[in-house]
């Protein structure tokens, strides 16, 4: 009896793990809520914390918290988010989002994107970083500038435009990451040809993929009684597309996203999968986030406080041009907008994390300074992000 409970094997230690982060992320809402500090930025802080403690304070700088389990339950959460992105994209949404929308949008995403990716370049840092963080800086931390646009209570066309833009912002920057992804991985290779057909399939195939599942989930959702099995459909269906795009080496968040817009729009009763995924989406991103933090190799901040700096400015220089180019075109259409609008798109997390994840999986050699610069700005756009858009609201 003594020596078993002496012996603590994997699947112990993971199981209490497992039960740690989320107790912690029960405490970390109790003090969010108490001195309105984000919740993901503490999430990661907790991440860090663990870092601390494996690689400072046990020595083991290669350990992995969760080993194995560890990247399944980061792959099933970008999964999820990205399906729930795509359950935005409907077409009578789209109508109803106006070209004024639209119009910001590009402009800050495009503006932005070429900030930050020439800026780096001119930096002197590789090509790999440049494209990686210029695709990354679009996403936008949709939950922040909701909750921040509904405490404030305004109603005007700025708050309005604000919704509407977070509510697809995320949409486009998977979108410009796969492409990015893809052009890197072409730009990079020595074989030409062999790269092309890699970046077609990665793209191509998660279209595919992505239809293959959503036809028939659209046609089944709705067929089935809501409640248990519902929930087993979207589960069902998130484990699929974390599989099998796995499987099959094509982007994980693109055929997710095509699966939630193909449901959203081709079936009647799609809300009943996506409220049962937002149900059990948290436990997952607690998860993604603490382990997102745990990942960082403190041994080499050092090497990454340049460039997290760097990106961090450049991304804001990007938002602000951005905005006042989208303000610019958009004079025709309406007046009472303000010009530093884009200040208020900052708010980074779960989204840029995970594109950062995965960035380092197709360029190991950056894949340490990747993470590190997109974990450290996402505290800080998360912290301060807030106190830019009720900026733009006054």
């Amino acid at each position: 009896m003594a020596e078993s409970m002496n012996e603590l094997g994997p699947a112990a230690a993971g199981l209490i793990l497992l039960g740690a982060i989320l107790s912690l992320s029960i405490f970390a809402d109790a003090v969010a809520s108490r001195t309105r500090l984000p919740r993901i930025s503490l999430l990661v802080l907790v991440g860090v914390g663990v870092a601390v403690i494996t690689q400072l304070g046990l020595e083991l700088p290669d350990a992995r918290p969760l080993d194995g389990l560890g990247e399944p339950l980061i792959q099933v959460a970008l999964v999820m988010v990205a399906f729930l992105l795509g359950g935005e994209l409907t077409l009578e949404r789209l109508r109803r989002t106006g070209p004024l929308i639209l119009i910001v949008s590009l402009s800050v995403i495009g503006v932005g994107a070429l900030a930050v990716g020439v800026g780096l370049l001119a930096l002197g840092f590789p090509l790999a970083l440049a494209v990686s963080l210029a695709a990354i800086s679009v996403a936008t931390d949709p939950a922040a500038v909701q909750e921040t646009v509904h405490a404030s209570g305004d109603t005007r066309l700025r708050a309005r435009l604000l919704l509407g833009i977070v509510a697809i912002d995320d949409a486009w920057g998977i979108l410009v990451f796969g492409l990015a992804m893809a052009a890197l991985g072409w730009a990079l290779s020595g074989d030409g040809q062999q790269a092309l057909l890699e970046a077609g399939w990665e793209l191509g195939g998660a279209l595919l993929l992505g239809t293959a599942i959503g036809l028939p989930a659209a046609w089944l959702t709705g067929r089935l009684a809501p409640g248990e099995p519902t929930q087993v459909e979207a589960i069902a269906l998130i484990l699929l597309l974390a599989g099998l795009s796995t499987w099959l080496g094509v982007s994980s968040l693109l055929a997710a996203m095509v699966t939630g817009m193909l449901i959203a729009n081709l079936s009647r009763h799609h809300t009943r999968s996506f409220n049962e995924i937002e149900h059990i989406e948290w436990p997952f991103l607690v998860f993604f986030f603490v382990l997102s933090g745990a990942s960082v190799d403190l041994s080499r901040l050092d090497e990454a406080a340049g460039l997290t700096l760097a990106y961090i400015l450049l991304r804001l220089v990007g938002r602000l041009l951005g905005g006042l180019l989208g303000v610019r075109l958009a004079r025709v259409r309406q007046a009472d907008l303000p010009r530093d609008i884009g200040l208020a798109l900052t708010p980074q997390a779960g989204v840029a994390m995970g594109m950062a994840l995965l960035a380092a999986e197709h360029f190991p050699a950056h894949g340490t300074a990747l993470l590190s610069a997109v974990v450290a700005s996402t505290l800080v756009f998360e912290t301060f992000g807030p106190m830019l858009v009720r900026r733009v609201l006054r």
